[in-house]
């Protein structure tokens, strides 16, 4: 007998909103895009650990180029709250649908894997939740108390969601003490109907700037992706409004193109104008800058934060010299 139920439940597209979309033209990667395939032992057993704790990353829900490099040292970034998200943003490959309700044990799982992982530095990141009173906040500060019991010298990075319509759920993040705290703009402010509709763009600068108003040395973060029809004037526009809301950190990477239903590709960026955009990015005075096709919010996440720390004492003993 057939099992309706499973058949259903097989059938059912990973992105039902997309699902009648017309397929877009996937352009053919270049070579400065391409990666090793992963297969080490440490990636292998980085795999093993994230299963055996029952946990979500976002380095394999997102389809993420780096994912070899990174659990062959045994960096992966951790997706709280689950896998299926309640936007449905054009870029993103994560599962759109109605999520689950929220596994108390998650923030014990995490903090395990972290200690046996022995992360220097780990990255939290999420799922949209909007079916949640605070857009999971306190999910996300019990997840860092457990880690910080767990592993009290791994510093903690956050990559959350906007809180959008969610009073007072920033403050909770804040509040826990994360040692970074990263929302990504994603894309320029014209985009943000077509890729991004269910957020907005100023009220992620305002995030960003509150961020700062509620605890003045925590380090914040902000990435974009390019290749997504937008003017080099565009994203300076953009980095002039992170440094408004005072971002010390911005990643810009290439959009890779997950399916067929998702935002097409409309350029390559070539590596000069990463390079250009990287130039352009510390002469307006952000601390640390991550600008290649390949960079992604996590990838060497610990090592920049090394240099962020650095790169803010540098600027501190420079402003004391200067102001004696």
């Amino acid at each position: 007998m057939i099992n309706l139920l499973e058949t259903a439940t097989k059938a059912k597209p990973r992105h039902p909103e997309k699902a009648h979309r017309p397929d877009t033209e996937v352009l053919r990667k270049p070579d400065w895009i391409r990666v090793k395939a992963p297969g080490s032992a440490v990636y292998k057993e980085t795999q093993k650990i994230v299963k055996e704790n029952g946990l979500v990353t976002v380095c394999e829900e997102a389809g993420c180029p780096n994912i070899g490099e990174c659990w062959s040292k045994k960096h992966a970034t951790m997706m709280i709250m689950g896998d299926t998200c309640t936007r449905a943003c054009a870029f993103c490959n994560v599962k759109t649908g109605k999520p689950l309700h929220l596994d108390r044990d998650e923030p014990l799982h995490v903090a395990t894997a972290v200690a046996k992982l022995g992360l220097n530095h780990v990255v939290i990141t999420s799922v949209d939740r909007d079916d949640l009173d605070d857009g999971g906040a306190q999910h996300f500060a019990e997840v860092i108390f457990a880690i910080r019991e767990q592993s009290p010298n791994t510093t903690i990075e956050v990559l959350t969601p906007d809180f959008l319509r969610k009073e007072k759920a920033l403050e909770v993040v804040v509040n826990a003490k994360p040692d970074v705290f990263n929302h990504n703009l994603e894309t320029i402010a014209s985009n943000y109907l077509t890729v991004r509709p269910g957020a907005r763009y100023f009220h992620s600068i305002r995030l960003l700037q509150q961020v700062k108003e509620i605890d003045p040395n925590m380090f914040t973060k902000s990435g974009i992706m390019v290749g997504l029809g937008e003017e080099r004037n565009q994203v300076l526009q953009l980095m002039d409004d992170l440094r408004t809301a005072d971002v010390d950190f911005i990643t810009i990477g290439q959009y890779l193109q997950p399916t067929r239903k998702h935002h097409a590709i409309i350029k390559f960026v070539t590596p000069d104008e990463f390079d250009s955009y990287k130039t352009a990015a510390y002469s307006k005075g952000f601390l640390m800058v991550s600008s290649s096709p390949l960079t992604r919010s996590s990838h060497h996440a610990g090592e920049d934060f090394a240099e962020l720390r650095a790169a803010r004492a540098a600027k501190l003993l420079n402003n004391n010299v200067l102001a004696v």
